[in-house]
This record gives C-alpha cells, structure tokens and sequence, in this order.
C-alpha cells in the first residue's frame, strides 16, 4: 500500500478525500498522524502559495506524498479581498 498524506487536520476534508481514493491502493493520513510537526503559518499571498507551504511541511519531514489546499472568501466587489486574509 502507498502512504499519501493530506495536509490538514480537518476530519470533514480527510473522511471525503478517503472516499475518493477508496479504489486506489492508497493508505490516506492526515497530519493528526503526526503529531510531531509543527503548524504551518500561511504566510503566502494566494491561496496557492499557502497549500503549497502546507503540502512542503507535512512532504518534507515525512517523505511521503503530500497533498493540501487552501481556501477563503473572495468578494468580486472588493476586488477579491478578504482572500487568503480570511479565516
């Protein structure tokens, strides 16, 4: 079996990507499964900047594949804003 880590420790997130590996010959883990890394802060400016940092602090240490992502509010009339400065 591969080991694939996702890089959140939102259960929600981990129960619906371990659904939609369920055919694959893949052993899902979360960072609850490490308890030993440390948080990541998000200090990208995109959203894709802040997964990337997520996906490199749970790869690097575990040597595992990692994938994350990030999200927030984007409002057209604020010109995108509050993005990634959302909770």
């Amino acid at each position: 079996m591969k080991k694939i880590i996702l890089a959140t420790g939102n259960q929600g997130k981990l129960e619906e990507f371990k659904s939609l590996c369920r055919d694959y010959p893949w052993t899902v883990l979360s960072l609850k499964d490490f308890p030993e890394l440390p948080p990541v802060s998000e200090t990208g400016t995109t959203f894709r900047e802040n997964a990337r940092l997520k996906a490199l602090s749970a790869a690097l240490p575990t040597g595992l594949v990692a994938l994350a992502d990030d999200s927030g509010l984007e409002v057209d009339y604020l010109g995108g804003l509050p993005g990634v400065y959302s909770a």
